[in-house]
């Protein structure tokens, strides 16, 4: 019952909710990564672990190897915090990102209490679809530091048919709204070069075929939390496998997602990062491969 799918299988017998993991902690990766916006990056890297499953299962995930196929490794809590503090001492990572980590919620706070215990007091990242429930992020509220939600769909019908999932919009909005309940929005400071310590970072990633749902996204989040809300306007979409989806086993187009950006632009947000198409896709900079010792690589704009 750790997400709103709410399977109730029991993991610790063996048995897979729709995550497709059991409660053996099972990661893809970890290292310092560069790609993430610049306040979460900062100069030596964010300190992101990459759990195996995932609770959304979108059709058209680009991190399938691990979110569908389940890539990785069986490790324990003890040992990821182990290498988290390497990473710190050695690369001076400025957080540490779990990334889709919500169907292992209590193996990263056993996480977080070992790294505490051993002296390493770094932000802790929650890097999520946005697909949770209010009381597991209650609950998470003192090892929380930084939530950097998506907000995928505004659409239910789009969510449905896509992620199996046609309460996304409303759960993923009361979500964030408890998020910045705890944290505000990022406290990221730029001009001083700062990595941020603490807050709510929203990102949308335009799928191809449906500026509609992310304009209406946007238009959603600007009422919501008003111009402040620090935003991420991502073009990264690449058809990474076969859907059977005519509009998503092609490219993100300029036209598409300029379209979204000039709406995002009309709204005023004054906290926005964007990914420019033109840089990423020429070397599909933002598509991963986790049998590479690094995954990922690219870079954002800051507006």
């Amino acid at each position: 019952m750790l997400c709103p799918r709410n399977c109730q299988v029991n993991r610790l017998a063996g048995e897979k909710g729709i995550c497709g993991e059991t409660a053996e902690l099972c990661i893809a990766s970890i290292d310092a990564h560069f790609g993430e916006e610049p306040p979460i990056t900062g100069t030596n890297g964010s300190g992101t672990v990459f759990f195996s499953g995932c609770t959304l299962r979108c059709t058209f995930c680009q991190n399938y190897q691990i979110s569908a196929d389940h890539y990785g490794y069986i490790t324990t809590p003890d040992e990821i915090a182990t290498r988290l503090r390497a990473l710190h001492l050695d690369r001076g990572i400025h957080n540490v990102n779990f990334v889709t980590p919500d169907h292992f919620l209590p193996h990263t706070v056993e996480i977080v209490n070992s790294l505490r215990r051993g002296g390493t007091d770094l932000p802790i990242l929650y890097n999520t679809s946005g697909y949770m429930s209010v009381n597991i992020l209650k609950e998470l509220e003192e090892y929380a530091d930084i939530y950097m939600p998506d907000y995928k769909y505004s659409d239910p019908q789009l969510a449905r048919s896509l992620s199996r999932a046609r309460d996304y919009p409303d759960i993923a909005l009361d979500a964030i709204a408890e998020m910045v309940r705890q944290k505000g929005f990022l406290n990221s400071q730029l001009e001083k070069r700062l990595a941020a310590t603490q807050g709510v970072l929203v990102r949308h990633l335009v799928l191809p075929g449906h500026v509609d749902n992310s304009m209406n996204a946007l238009s959603i989040l600007f009422n919501e939390f008003g111009p402040d809300l620090p935003v991420s306007l991502m073009s990264q979409y690449w058809p990474a496998r076969t859907t059977g989806i005519e509009e998503l086993d092609r490219q993100l187009t300029f036209k598409e997602f300029y379209r979204v950006y000039d709406h995002a632009l009309e709204l005023g947000f004054n906290n926005m990062f964007v990914q420019h198409i033109e840089g990423w896709q020429k070397e599909r900079a933002f598509v991963p491969d986790f049998h590479r010792e690094k995954p990922f690589r690219g870079n954002y704009e800051v507006l």
